[in-house]
């Protein structure tokens, strides 16, 4: 009896298996060596866009008038996002013209943060810092653009950096703190936010399970409980990360909405 407690307590002083960061830079499993190299983020981004394309384009192809259940769940996600995004922000007339990029935002990072909680996939397509970074910089143009449009180049930074009625001195700090708003701040906080979120989420169920394992499968009876327990609040956790895989897109949809309405002139 004492030989066994002393094996339990040896082995759990060793651990379960703490995810490391290399889950998350992988090593190439297609194509190596080659400009076309895939790892497992990369394959599991391109499934879950292939699986997006299919599905929307046989939905469009069998769109009918009277729409079956299919049809009104998909019509009702987009009209999510353009009355309860879109239109919340920017109202009907400025909205209409950004109602296919914030839509495609908003499903995209969606389905790739809810490959975190895919059986099979297991990483959230987003838990690395590149794709966030490319939506940000997505909504970093649209919102220049917008602005060099409605406003034009000089305007729009004389407006964004000279805030109305701040005394001459404090210019000084104002102009600098506010240029690298607009340049740099939102961009960074758009991608961080995403990247950080699902990255934490990832190695928290990570955690979580490995826990498990190592107290189900390779500890001794006694400390069963503890994997018992570690399930449980793993299992709480995945649908939690279900919930800020939504809640992320939503932030990250409703933020580049604000930004590219910032871009027009004031009424």
């Amino acid at each position: 009896m004492h030989e066994t407690l002393l094996s339990g307590l040896t082995l759990a002083a060793s651990g379960p298996e703490i995810p490391s960061v290399d889950e998350f830079l992988p090593p190439e499993i297609l194509f190596q060596g080659t400009p076309f190299a895939m790892n497992r983020i990369i394959l599991v981004r391109v499934i879950m866009m292939v699986i997006m394309l299919i599905v929307l384009g046989v939905s469009a192809a069998k769109a009918k008038l009277i729409p079956g259940r299919w049809q009104g769940f998909i019509e009702w996600g987009i009209e999510y996002v353009r009355d309860k995004i879109v239109y919340e922000v920017m109202g009907e007339t400025r909205g209409k013209r950004y109602v296919p990029m914030i839509t495609t935002l908003f499903f995209t990072i969606l389905l790739f943060n809810i490959c975190g909680i895919i059986p099979g996939m297991n990483i959230a397509a987003t838990a690395t810092i590149m794709m966030p970074l490319a939506f940000a910089l997505w909504t970093f143009v649209q919102y220049w653009r917008t602005a060099c449009r409605e406003q034009g180049f000089f305007t729009y930074l004389k407006k964004e950096c000279i805030p109305q009625g701040v005394p001459a001195p404090v210019l000084i700090i104002a102009i600098p703190i506010q240029l690298l708003d607009v340049v740099v701040i939102r961009p960074v906080s758009l991608t961080v936010r995403l990247f950080a979120n699902m990255l934490a989420g990832h190695i928290i169920v990570a955690l979580c399970f490995s826990a498990t394992q190592f107290f189900l499968i390779e500890a001794h009876n006694w400390m069963a409980a503890f994997g018992a327990a570690t399930f449980l609040f793993g299992f709480i956790m995945t649908l939690f990360e279900g919930f800020v895989a939504y809640l992320q897109a939503f932030i990250f949809a409703t933020l580049s909405t604000v930004y590219i309405n910032l871009s027009y002139p004031e009424d």
